[in-house]
């Protein structure tokens, strides 16, 4: 159950991220409340995943979900570039969180 919730966790890193860049320096209301509430519930459940996952595992999992999601959000719809060294290293981050995951 911690490694699911630590998943979800992790799109929610995603989801907050895209939030905060589209609050507009919290000019804008319903995007920084979005902010907000995806940001207690990531973190809220990365705390809980972090009661049976260790600190360096679960920390690397959330941050690389988060980041390799935000990424790919902004290749896909928010018109940021798109090439081949880009995918490769987000492939690596992949790679290197089921590592962790596989290795645990």
């Amino acid at each position: 159950m911690a490694w699911l919730v630590l998943v979800i966790s992790g799109l929610l890193e995603t989801a907050w991220a895209v939030a905060l860049d589209r609050s507009a320096g919290f000019s804008r209301l319903l995007p920084s409340a979005i902010f907000v509430v995806t940001l207690v519930l990531s973190m809220a459940g990365l705390a809980y995943a972090l009661r049976e996952i260790p600190v360096g595992t679960g920390y690397a999992v959330w941050v690389g979900i988060g980041a390799v999601g935000t990424a790919l959000v902004g290749m896909l719809a928010l018109g940021e570039s798109t090439n081949l060294p880009r995918i490769i290293c987000l492939l690596l981050v992949v790679a290197g969180v089921v590592g962790l995951k596989v290795f645990h």
